[in-house]
């Protein structure tokens, strides 16, 4: 081997270790489903992220589903493992308030600093910010508007929930799941409901063999335009 490619050998060496890694992987670049061609439907998973949070994302990657995973920011601090993988697997991560308080009870610093203090730990964990905000019992009003509008953040509700949380029977979150379930649909879950995690390999399964593509909430609401500030679905009351 000639002196001059042994150099050039070296000093590639060089550059490749001295080359910094990325701070956190990223998902591969999939081509984006189009809801309006085919049967699309959210699955949403609150208060997270649970202690089961690593088993539920075993089960999404092994049957190529994507969901949307509204945090706490107090489970993102001390779970924040689960949080970067949320992420490097094509995850969306929403924002759930820090400590779950009812922002219709809340003053307005408050709000701030719930909103402001999740923005932060999730960006801490997984090197990105939630775009989406979803407000703590799904309760709104134009106070949590307004603020969700400074943040740049649309709040997004649900058309339908598995109402895992009350029943916390595989079978029955299946059958309200099933029940529920439309084109387009947003559904409420949670990771900390171990029912919900255990049953859902069967449940996805029996989604996708219906024609569901499980996909993430701005997939579904792509064509909605909202704005910051704007609910969706739009809360009882507020049609008008």
């Amino acid at each position: 081997m000639s002196r001059q490619i042994s150099s050039l050998l070296a000093i590639a060496a060089v550059c490749v270790t001295l080359a910094p890694a990325p701070a956190f992987a990223q998902a591969p670049k999939e081509k984006p489903v189009d809801c309006s061609q085919v049967k699309c439907l959210a699955l949403t998973f609150d208060d997270g992220p649970g202690k089961y949070a690593g088993t539920l994302l075993d089960t999404l990657k092994k049957y190529d589903a994507k969901a949307t995973f509204f945090l706490e920011g107090q489970y993102v601090n001390s779970r924040p493992k689960y949080v970067k993988r949320m992420v490097a697997e094509g995850h969306e991560l929403g924002n759930h308030s820090y400590s779950h308080p009812d922002f219709t009870k809340s003053d307005a610093a408050t709000i701030r600093s719930e909103i402001q203090k999740t923005q932060d730990a999730v960006k801490k964990a997984s090197g990105v910010e939630p775009k989406l905000l979803r407000p703590p019992y799904g309760l709104v009003d134009l106070q949590v508007s307004d603020i969700a509008t400074e943040f740049g953040m649309p709040m997004i509700l649900w058309t339908a929930g598995s109402e895992d949380w009350a029943s916390k029977n595989v079978d029955k979150i299946q059958e309200q799941t099933l029940k529920v379930a439309k084109p387009n649909g947003i559904i409420l879950m949670h990771d900390w409901v171990k029912q919900t995690v255990d049953g859902m390999p069967a449940l996805i399964k029996t989604l996708q063999r219906k024609g569901y593509h499980l996909v993430t909430v701005s997939d579904v609401i792509k064509d909605e335009k909202l704005e910051p500030g704007d609910a969706f679905p739009l809360p009882a009351g507020w049609e008008n």
